[in-house]
């Protein structure tokens, strides 16, 4: 394996509430290398999504470490479940904000090369869900992640449609890859990315 991105140790992950606490994490210990793909699959309720959480710097509150390597957390790109593209932008809009001042060039960039030039000024209402959830993949790549974690970007999408989200996240990893740690259901999935 190549030089250590993230070693995450995760001893417990508690979930409290009134009638107690229930455990929904322990003994994780993943270590993921510069430019590797982890798949994590497992059945709905099993922790995946908490164990991106906790990686993302989105829940501290578990007993364990996070150690990266280079001493500090890297840029994280998220894909979420949902697209969570802000309604009021467009395209590249939602792009755009996420880069810092005077590099919209990128967004352009991004933008034909994973084929959604032609969608750049819809808004997030008017995309279907399978190209809302592709850029959401292309915003994700946009700050040049050292780190990109997916979270079941995919779901409910139709065959063809996740078929065509897969290509353009395989596209956009080979532009730039990088470290990713990927969420699903699916086997075939994970086997092919």
């Amino acid at each position: 394996m190549a030089e250590v991105t993230l070693r995450a140790r995760v001893r417990r992950k508690l979930y409290r509430h009134p009638a107690g606490a229930r455990v929904v994490l322990e003994g994780i210990d993943l270590v993921l290398g510069a430019k590797e793909i982890v798949a994590l699959v497992g059945p709905s309720g099993c922790g995946k999504t908490t164990l991106l959480r906790i990686i993302a710097g989105l829940d501290a509150d578990f007993e364990g470490e996070l150690v990266w390597g280079g001493g500090v957390a890297p840029r994280i790109g998220v894909v979420f479940q949902e697209p969570r593209l802000l309604p009021w932008r467009s395209v590249w809009r939602n792009l755009t904000l996420v880069l810092p001042p005077g590099e919209a060039d990128e967004a352009d960039r991004l933008l034909r090369a994973l084929g959604l030039w032609h969608v750049r000024e819809m808004f997030p209402t008017e995309l279907s869900l399978g190209m809302a959830r592709r850029v959401a993949i292309a915003r994700a790549f946009a700050i040049v992640p050292a780190l990109l974690l997916l979270d079941e970007p995919f779901v409910s999408l139709d065959a063809a449609s996740a078929e065509t989200s897969r290509g353009i996240l395989l596209t956009a990893w080979r532009q730039r890859p990088t470290a990713a740690v990927l969420v699903t259901h699916d086997l075939t999935e994970a086997v092919m990315l």
